[in-house]
């Protein structure tokens, strides 16, 4: 897997949530060798033993569960560990979901397909869903808390950011309303994952202005996940082959921006190096 990626011609690499525990070890060597540089882990990495495919949202501090939410903080401390044996200063999180809401992200997707982006309908729908996330929110996001307390002090004792990620379903936490005051309470140890994907579904939707926003929390950013996205909401494509203007956006951002190419395992290598070759040749490596 490394190798595929240093044969590529990049040498730093993150982690993803689809890893399996029996590659960490020759992960590990290969680090360990400096032949590659981890520069970050997305949770949960490796992959929970039990669960047979990549799933992020498999256990979740959002969760009824209690088992669940304790679950999702042993398997984070876990990520954070690995982080610390890799050399990886930054870590990426998923927080949860709103589970009780009737409608959903994936309702005003289809209908935006359908050709209903801003009917009667779609409207009603999207008010609706926003009154109910509103009410509900604030006790998830509780409970979210709770769980994230002992992980920022595991994540403080091995040196590890946090970096909480913007979602692509509405639903998910936190709400973007929600994150500027989440990250003020959770402290020093975390900083905004701006997802350039997820964060333009929910522009093309209609909840946010994607630019609007990314210039708010530019100066909190800790790391960006890069990818493209065809409309209304087909992402994880290389950059410049969707809709996303990233010329745009690098006029905000701070010099120092931390980007990672988070790309569909679909996506081919010569579109993959044709997007990394524009991008180092219009903003540097």
């Amino acid at each position: 897997m490394l190798q595929e990626i240093l044969d590529m011609g990049f040498k730093k690499v993150e982690l993803g949530h689809g890893v399996r525990l029996p590659l960490m070890p020759g992960i590990l060597e290969m680090r360990e060798k400096g032949a590659v540089e981890i520069t970050s882990l997305h949770n949960f990495c490796p992959l929970p033993v039990e669960i047979t495919r990549a799933s992020p949202n498999c256990y979740e501090f959002s969760s009824h569960r209690s088992t669940d939410r304790e679950r999702a903080v042993r398997l984070t401390k876990q990520t954070i560990d690995y982080a610390h044996r890799l050399g990886a200063s930054k870590m990426v999180l998923h927080l949860g979901t709103v589970r009780t809401l009737k409608n959903s992200t994936s309702d005003l997707i289809k209908m935006t397909q359908e050709g209903k982006l801003y009917s009667r309908e779609y409207v009603r729908q999207k008010l609706a869903m926003v009154k109910e996330r509103e009410s509900k929110g604030a006790f998830y996001l509780q409970r979210v808390e709770e769980c994230l307390k002992p992980i920022l002090e595991y994540a403080q004792e091995k040196s590890v950011m946090l970096g909480i990620e913007c979602r692509d379903r509405y639903e998910e936490i936190p709400a973007e309303r929600e994150i500027p005051a989440l990250l003020d309470r959770l402290g020093a140890m975390t900083g905004y994952w701006h997802d350039f994907g997820h964060a333009q579904i929910k522009h093309n939707l209609g909840f946010f202005n994607h630019k609007e926003w990314l210039s708010k929390m530019a100066p909190r950013l800790l790391g960006c996940h890069l990818h493209d996205v065809e409309w209304p909401n087909d992402d994880h494509r290389p950059p410049f082959t969707g809709e996303i203007d990233f010329e745009g956006f690098m006029r905000f951002l701070p010099k120092n921006t931390y980007f990672v190419l988070e790309m569909n395992p679909k996506r081919s290598r010569n579109d993959i190096l044709t997007a990394a070759e524009r991008w180092n040749n219009l903003f540097g490596a």
